[in-house]
């Protein structure tokens, strides 16, 4: 008697390429909706970007959100790196050189923002913030009365930017330099805008 032998078929591969691109076209989307949410508001305006809100904008449910990133930090980086990434920012690959294309095209991203007007300061102090601002003006044009009012007001914003008490915090806080070294590095930076005015160097463009 003859045995008759089964064949066993091969088994088919599961391509779940399909499922794949459908997943990252969701990311892409919950990523683009973090990022409008966060336009729509300012610069600093992450507390609008929620899961819940995201999840709203992107016509997804929160577990949806959730499945793609495991908290709202891990969404607020994709975001940052959707931004570096849209305007061709990258940071591993910077050199000293790429410094000053990489600040204008972090500027044209803070562009990209809702424009919000700051609260307004106090009366003394919006009145000191004037007087500073015609000292500075009046000190670069003595130096550089023939430039365009736009380059002189320029030069006269780089000063004000370098004495700002914003400046400070970040020499202090952020880089963690003491008095002494963060005087050096404003009066050095400075330094270099001075002798640029005084040899008729105007901002170049």
């Amino acid at each position: 008697m003859t045995t008759k032998r089964t064949v066993a078929r091969p088994r088919r591969q599961y391509d779940n390429t399909l499922r794949l691109e459908r997943s990252a076209r969701t990311r892409e989307r919950i990523v683009d909706a973090a990022a409008q949410l966060l336009r729509d508001s300012t610069v600093r305006g992450w507390a609008t970007v929620t899961v819940r809100g995201v999840a709203a904008r992107a016509g997804v449910h929160e577990r949806t959100v959730y499945r793609h990133f495991p908290s709202e930090q891990a969404l607020h980086d994709a975001v940052l790196h959707h931004f570096e990434h849209e305007y061709g920012i990258d940071l591993a690959q910077m050199h000293l050189e790429d410094i000053g294309d990489v600040t204008a095209r972090i500027f044209q991203s803070l562009a990209s923002y809702a424009v919000k007007k700051r609260r307004p300061l106090e009366p003394s102090l919006a009145t000191a913030k004037k007087r500073q601002h015609a000292a500075l003006l009046d000190a670069v044009t003595e130096h550089a009365a023939q430039w365009p009012d736009q380059d002189r007001r320029a030069a006269a914003a780089v000063f004000d930017v370098l004495w700002s008490v914003g400046a400070y915090d970040r020499f202090a806080l952020d880089w963690g330099l003491d008095f002494d070294q963060t005087v050096r590095a404003v009066q050095w930076a400075i330094g270099l805008i001075e002798e640029a005015v005084r040899d008729g160097r105007r901002p170049p463009g």
